[in-house]
This record gives structure tokens, C-alpha cells and sequence, in this order.
């Protein structure tokens, strides 16, 4: 699937609130094509140079919007993660597990959200490179690298420690546990934040997988492994279709 198509699914299918903070790509996309199709903008004139400007701009504004959004949600679950933990104790355990697996889910999304959108940077600096014969790609991407939104460090903790949690406060066998999975994601797929949060893992699982046009900016491979089995026990479980 081009990446295009990708990140318009994945805006589809996430939470409303979060749907104009990811990456601009498509129109990020008609501004490349413009600067390397526009026969007066020669390199080295002064309209390439003001046209390539915008572009570093819009590109510039795209990763501020990023980090803010980024920074908002990571110091809101920092918030939550306190009182998520405490609660256990008090409250009914159906209550308290779908709490917490919603708040897995949301973490899981903001994951996805760094990946996605650092995804998106990488491919249109990429064709912009390609078009234009500039070299915007590598000085631009390290830039990237530091920015808040991509340092995914605090949230993958807090998500591991959500998922220990769940293993400490509903201890089950492995093999039930798998049963579980199973019944619990067709059950729960067509509902809000779980379904969500497997489109998040199925794209996150597909950006990150090697390919032929793997390179020095793609991302690791996906290193979450509970969340990699659910994924696998919903594809396994196709014969009960989730939309």
C-alpha cells in the first residue's frame, strides 16, 4: 500500500480528536511536484529559491505541530499513569481492566503517531531529493531525530509498565490468556479506542517491516512484543471479520 493511502487510512481511523495532527503529506506532496515540474524554477534562481523556502517552512511548522501535540498527550498519561495504578484496588476489576487497556490503547496510538508522521517526513523529504536534486533529506531527518515527538522512549516505558499491570493484576495461564486475547479483540474490535489501537499496531507492524527499499531513515522493526501476539491472534482469527 503506497504511503499516501496508508496515512489517510490510518487519520480515518483514529481518534476524532487527533485527526488534523498528523503530517500534512498530500498537500507537502503537491508543493514537491510543483518546485521540480515548474520549468522557470530553475535551481539557483530567485523563485526556486523562495518556492523551496515555503517548502522548508511548511515542513518546519508540520514537526511544531508534532512536538506540541506529542508533549501534550505524553504529560497527560504521565498524569493518568499515577492514578490508573492506585485505583486498582478500589475499584471493580471489569471496570478497572477495560480503564486500563483503553489507556494501553491511547498510549499504543501515540506510539503509532510518531511513527507515522516520521514516516511521512522521511518520504517526502525523499521525493523532494529525487525531484529537485537538492539534499534536504539527511540534514533535515537529523533534526528530526531530536525533536520530542519522535523520542517515543517514555511512552513505550509506560506502556510496558501498563501491560505489567495487566499480567499482576489478572494472572491467567498463557494458553488461557491466548483465549482470552482472542475472544476478548472480536468482541471488543468494533468498539471505539480497540479498534483503534489494532489499526495502530497493523501499521506499525507494516512501516516497520524490512523491505526492498529499507535505509538508513526507516525505522527499527516493531519491538512490542505482547502487543505483536495480539495482532497475529486477530489476523489468525479471520474468520470473523472485524470492520
Amino acid at each position: 500500500m503506497k504511503f499516501g493511502k496508508r496515512l489517510k487510512q490510518q487519520i480515518e481511523e483514529t481518534l476524532p480528536d487527533w485527526k488534523d495532527k498528523f503530517l500534512s503529506y498530500k498537500e507537502l506532496k503537491k508543493l514537491v511536484r510543483l518546485i521540480s515540474s515548474a520549468p522557470a524554477l530553475l535551481s539557483g534562481s530567485r523563485e526556486y529559491g523562495k518556492a523551496a523556502a515555503e517548502f522548508v517552512y511548511l515542513l518546519n511548522n508540520e514537526i511544531d505541530k508534532f512536538n506540541a501535540f506529542f508533549m501534550e498527550q505524553e504529560e497527560d498519561f504521565i498524569i493518568r499513569h499515577k492514578p490508573n495504578s492506585e485505583a486498582i484496588y478500589k475499584e471493580e476489576m471489569g471496570k478497572i481492566r477495560k480503564d486500563i487497556v483503553d489507556f494501553h490503547g491511547e498510549m499504543v496510538l501515540l506510539e503509532n503517531y510518531s511513527n507515522i508522521n516520521y514516516t511521512g517526513l522521511a518520504k517526502i523529504l525523499k521525493k523532494y531529493d529525487k525531484r529537485t536534486g537538492g539534499i534536504l533529506r539527511l540534514p533535515f531527518i537529523q533534526k528530526v531525530l531530536e525533536q520530542p515527538f519522535f523520542t517515543t522512549d517514555l511512552v513505550s516505558k509506560l506502556v510496558k509498565e501498563c501491560e505489567s499491570i495487566i499480567d499482576a493484576v489478572f494472572p491467567v495461564e498463557e494458553e488461557e490468556r491466548q483465549r482470552e486475547l482472542v475472544t476478548e479483540a472480536v468482541t471488543l474490535a468494533r468498539q471505539g479506542i480497540f479498534r483503534n489501537t489494532v489499526a495502530a499496531l497493523m501499521t506499525m507492524q507494516e512501516i516497520r517491516r524490512g523491505s526492498s527499499t529499507y535505509s538508513q531513515f526507516s525505522l527499527p522493526p516493531l519491538n512490542l512484543p505482547d502487543s505483536h501476539d495480539l495482532v497475529q491472534l486477530i489476523q489468525l482469527n479471520s474468520s470473523i471479520p472485524i470492520v
